[in-house]
């Protein structure tokens, strides 16, 4: 019989498209999701009707609702979590309390599982927030880099802390693990509060000249294509060596510019159109990049989707489904 696996969470960005991964490769797959942030899209709607797949709509945070989960799952993807910057600034007690719960319901889940491989923690890269805030981050960023935190009182430490809590959580509880650190994936259905997004939709929307807000235009980052970051997570559960280990999920290279990545989009939607630089958005940090070379040398594998291709599946998507199609997605 084919191997069972758990997604909680499995109805937002990456969850979803890991599902459809796994069921493509023939594996059983239980997703859950209580529609927080996800949305019952048609993407959805077909993965559910898909052999070996189950869908469960669950609130982790209640026990009558986690006692029907099985005991035969051979992976969990534990990929649920209050994420978002609006819920954090204005819910950071729950970022923090509910994060930690939900981890920790659903490791004694895995403690009580008859035949676990492994558990993976879908960790972020605001770990390293503080790290830069109060000491030489290095870029790339490899993930042996001492831990910083930022001031407690701020609401934005509360979701990196969370994470940091939860790593440290799996590392003592006695399961085997594997925390994966994801930096700036994107890509189809990945909702409309991403930078790749917003900017299609804005020149989409666009007239011939127009002029476009882009915010941080200096800031860079390395972004990584969902199918990549997907290869990256099939490889890792397959793989002994990835066992016990804290690794970062995305590209190393290219570094680029939010004025590159704009007009990247521009380019692909096919429109000429002006740049209106704006300030720095609040709290966004100047750099940030992964250093792949532990994941690359574990899992034999790096991104091949450049950002010009990984774009353009991306606006095609957001124009068929979104922008034209009517369609939902997440805010």
């Amino acid at each position: 019989m084919s191997r069972k696996i758990l997604i909680t969470g499995g109805a937002g960005f990456i969850g979803l498209h890991l599902a459809n991964r796994l069921l493509d490769e023939g594996f059983r797959v239980h997703i859950v999701d209580n529609f927080a942030r996800a949305v019952e899209d048609t993407e959805l709607q077909n993965i559910v009707l898909r052999k070996g797949a189950v869908f469960s709509n669950m609130n982790l945070l209640d026990d009558n609702d986690t006692k029907e989960l099985d005991l035969d799952y051979d992976v969990i993807f534990h990929l649920a979590a209050i994420i978002g910057v609006t819920h954090v600034l204005k819910r950071p007690y729950s970022v923090l309390y509910d994060n930690i719960l939900m981890l920790g319901k659903m490791i004694d889940l895995a403690r009580r599982q008859n035949n676990l491989t492994r558990f993976f923690f879908a960790s972020t890269s605001e770990v390293y927030a503080g790290t830069l805030k109060h000491f030489d981050l290095p870029i790339p960023t490899p993930e042996n880099t001492p831990l910083a935190i930022t001031d407690l009182s701020y609401p934005r430490t509360s979701y990196m802390l969370s994470k940091i809590y939860g790593e440290a959580l799996c590392r003592q509880a006695g399961i085997p693990f594997t925390l994966f650190r994801p930096h700036n994936i994107y890509g189809p259905r990945m909702g409309m509060a991403h930078i790749i997004p917003e900017q299609l939709y804005k020149a989409h929307s666009a007239k011939e000249g127009d002029s476009i807000k882009v915010f941080s235009v200096e800031h860079t980052r390395c972004f990584c294509y969902i199918d990549d970051a997907v290869e990256m997570l099939m490889r890792m559960m397959e793989l002994s060596n990835c066992e016990g280990k804290t690794l970062n999920l995305g590209t190393q290279a290219p570094e680029v510019t939010m004025e590159e990545v704009a007009r990247t989009c521009f380019s692909v939607v096919g429109k000429d159109l002006c740049i209106d630089v704006m300030p720095e958005s609040p709290g966004s940090p100047a750099r940030r990049g992964p250093d792949m070379t532990q994941t690359t040398e574990l899992i034999n594998f790096e991104s091949k989707v450049g950002l010009s291709e990984g774009i353009t599946k991306t606006y095609n998507w957001y124009k068929e489904n979104i922008f034209e199609g009517g369609g939902i997605t997440a805010k």
